[in-house]
């Protein structure tokens, strides 16, 4: 079942969304779930999956004992998607 949602998004952001749209066949709706979908599921809860070419990096460097790394990087990705 689907509803019907109303946002209030930048004019330019909107123009570009519909092109992009285009470009790729689908359309607005469709790209806007896909992202909720995405950013909702349960991987993306979880945390995100850590690309490859950075995997070496992870642990090189020292952080203070009392640091939760992956809650700071939960919350930086929380603060990205959201604004």
């Amino acid at each position: 079942m689907t509803s019907k949602l109303t946002l209030s998004i930048e004019e330019e952001v909107i123009a570009k969304a519909k092109a992009y749209a285009r470009k790729s066949g689908r359309s607005l709706s469709d790209l806007v779930q896909a992202y909720l979908e995405r950013i909702t599921s349960a991987d993306a809860q979880q945390g995100a999956a850590v690309p490859e070419a950075f995997k070496d990096l992870y642990g090189s460097v020292p952080l203070p004992p009392n640091v939760d790394d992956k809650a700071a990087i939960r919350a930086i990705m929380r603060e990205k998607h959201r604004g």
